[in-house]
């Protein structure tokens, strides 16, 4: 079964995020657990600056019917279409946004063997079971960034 678009699989994961009474968005790519709000970033790329921005932060306008109200948000997890750069591995890998932000390259799901790379150091619930639900449903296997990091030291 070929990997679907980011899109469908955040749509898919939502669906399940509801059969564990967690709140989802319908139009946008957040999750409510705990109390907590969980935003995800499809992204081809980030600039590292831009990320801390967003990161520290700590917002994120969510609808409501016909307005807009600004939320804290928790955790945000970034899916990248293109491998990061050592700068932006560098910056998550900061203490005070390793907590917080959670890094998935998704530049490899659609070969032969479906690999993402990740980055999560995260106490994030919604961020396991969406690790979980990629190795369930699509068969998509996960390698720590920080090994291969190691690796090439």
């Amino acid at each position: 079964m070929a990997v679907p678009r980011v899109w469908e699989i955040l749509r898919s994961f939502k669906c399940d995020c509801e059969t564990l009474g967690w709140n989802v968005s319908e139009n946008e790519d957040w999750v409510k657990a705990e109390g907590l709000y969980h935003n995800f970033l499809w992204i081809r790329t980030i600039r590292p600056a831009a990320l801390k921005q967003i990161a520290l932060k700590h917002r994120c306008a969510i609808r409501r019917r016909a307005s807009y109200d600004i939320v804290d948000v928790a955790y945000i997890a970034l899916l990248l279409h293109e491998t990061p750069s050592e700068e932006l591995l560098q910056i998550v890998q900061d203490p005070e946004l390793a907590e917080r932000v959670a890094l998935y390259d998704l530049s490899s799901i659609y070969s032969d063997e479906p690999t993402c790379l990740r980055l999560n150091q995260t106490d994030s619930r919604v961020f396991m079971e969406f690790e979980k639900f990629l190795e369930r449903k699509w068969k998509i296997k996960f390698k720590q960034i920080q090994d291969l990091i190691t690796a090439e030291a």
